[in-house]
C-alpha cells in the first residue's frame, strides 16, 4: 500500500492535468447521472479517487453542500484545494486508500470514475462490501471498458462491461442506467469507459 501511495504522490507532483489521461474539463456524464438521481442539495455525496478532478467544482456550483472527496494522494487533494481557494472549506477532504477507508457516515451518492478498475480481483469483494454498508442511495461508477486500455499511469487495470458490473454489485444494488463513452484524453487519444448508475436495494 505504501508503494501505491508513493506512486500516486509522484504522479501528482510531476504531472499537470494536461499530462494525465483522465482529465476532463467538465465531467458531463457524471454530472448528468448525478442529476438523474434527483438528490436534495443537502445530500451526502462522496467522490472516490477524486484527486484534483473538476467534479467537485461543478457540484459546489450547483449548490450541493455536503461533499466529500477521497483520494490516496495528499498532493492531489492539495491541488484541488488550491484550485478551489476559499470554497475548499466547504468540502470534506479524506486522504486514504479506498481499502483502508472506514466511513463514519452513510452517503446518498457514491461516485467513482477513478479507482474501481485498479482493484485486483480479491480487492473487489472488499470494495463491494464497503459500498453496501456506506451507501443508502445511489452508486455511480465508471471504469475502463473491454475496449479500453489495459494500463493506466503505468499500473495494470481490469476491464469491465455493464454485465460484469451488474453481477458484481447485484447483491445490494439494482442497475438503473448504463452507457459507454469514448473519453478523449488531453493528448488526443481515446479511452473507452463504461458508466453505470445503481440504486441501493431496499
Amino acid at each position: 500500500m505504501g508503494d501505491l501511495k508513493a506512486h500516486w504522490e509522484t504522479v501528482y507532483k510531476t504531472k499537470t492535468p494536461n499530462q494525465v489521461s483522465w482529465t476532463q474539463e467538465k465531467p458531463i456524464n457524471s454530472l448528468n447521472l448525478i442529476e438523474s438521481c434527483k438528490l436534495s442539495k443537502e445530500a451526502k455525496i462522496i467522490d472516490i479517487g477524486g484527486g484534483d478532478s473538476n467534479l467537485v467544482d461543478y457540484l459546489l456550483e450547483q449548490g450541493y453542500s455536503d461533499i466529500t472527496v477521497l483520494d490516496i494522494s495528499k498532493e492531489a487533494l492539495e491541488r484541488a484545494k488550491t484550485r478551489l481557494g476559499d470554497k475548499a472549506i466547504q468540502v470534506k477532504w479524506i486522504e486514504s486508500n479506498i481499502l483502508d477507508f472506514h466511513p463514519t457516515e452513510q452517503y446518498d451518492l457514491w461516485h467513482d470514475r477513478a479507482v474501481f478498475h485498479f482493484l485486483k480481483e480479491g480487492e473487489t469483494r472488499q470494495y463491494t462490501d464497503l459500498v453496501a454498508k456506506a451507501i443508502n442511495g445511489d452508486l455511480v461508477i465508471a471504469t475502463f471498458s473491454k475496449q479500453g486500455p489495459l494500463k493506466c499511469s503505468g499500473l495494470d487495470i481490469i476491464q469491465y462491461n455493464t454485465e460484469d458490473l451488474e453481477v458484481i454489485f447485484k447483491n445490494s444494488f439494482s442497475i438503473q442506467e448504463s452507457f459507454y463513452e469514448d473519453h478523449i484524453t488531453p493528448f488526443n487519444t481515446t479511452q473507452n469507459f463504461v458508466y453505470c448508475h445503481f440504486k441501493k436495494n431496499k
